[in-house]
């Protein structure tokens, strides 16, 4: 599991790096009915070559503040995947 703090409303979705424990996401979906959490899971998907259904927002649904599990992938395989380090 790792933590993520998702910025809504932002001109493309992408990785603004290390922020603290977390990974700082904008995302380019608005934070209305569920948009920004699923285009969130679209571009994990996509980063990390897996299936959406393998990703799962565990907390913060509609908080900027989630706590992301991804299944059948190890923390330092998605750290690297994502360019990401926890020691940060």
């Amino acid at each position: 599991m790792f933590i993520v703090k998702v910025v809504p409303g932002s001109s493309r979705t992408q990785i603004a790096g290390p922020m603290g424990q977390m990974l700082k996401i904008k995302v380019a979906a608005a934070p209305e009915k569920g948009k920004a959490n699923d285009c969130l899971i679209d571009f994990l998907a996509e980063k990390l070559g897996i299936r959406k259904n393998a990703i799962v927002i565990v907390s913060g649904h509609t908080s900027p503040i989630k706590q992301i599990r991804i299944e059948a992938m190890t923390s330092d395989k998605i750290t690297q995947q994502l360019g990401f380090t926890e020691n940060n």
